[in-house]
């Protein structure tokens, strides 16, 4: 019984670990993207440089493009979140 209790404490703490040490994908706004085929636009937006994204696409009947986002200077800000409403209570 003691032995069943310890292997549910490692297996709950290696889980535990795993998914602390997860995280969400960063959402990075890279220069160039590949566009066409099986992507929408802007395209597939992961590429640093030219050469990264040409030796990418080579073979998928994609091409390159510059990201909008980049080449325009229209990455998104972060949106501030709107404000709770704090209810005071009014006495009779």
């Amino acid at each position: 019984m003691r032995k069943m209790q310890l292997a549910l404490l490692a297996l709950g703490a290696i889980v535990l670990a795993g998914s602390v040490t997860v995280t969400p994908a960063a959402a990075h706004d890279y220069p160039w993207c590949a566009q066409g085929g099986e992507y929408d636009y802007p395209g597939e937006c992961a590429y640093s440089t030219y050469e990264q994204c040409q030796a990418s696409v080579s073979g998928r009947l994609l091409f390159c493009g510059p990201n909008p986002l980049v080449a325009y200077g229209q990455v998104q800000q972060p949106q501030p979140h709107p404000r709770r409403k704090i209810r005071h209570s009014v006495p009779y």
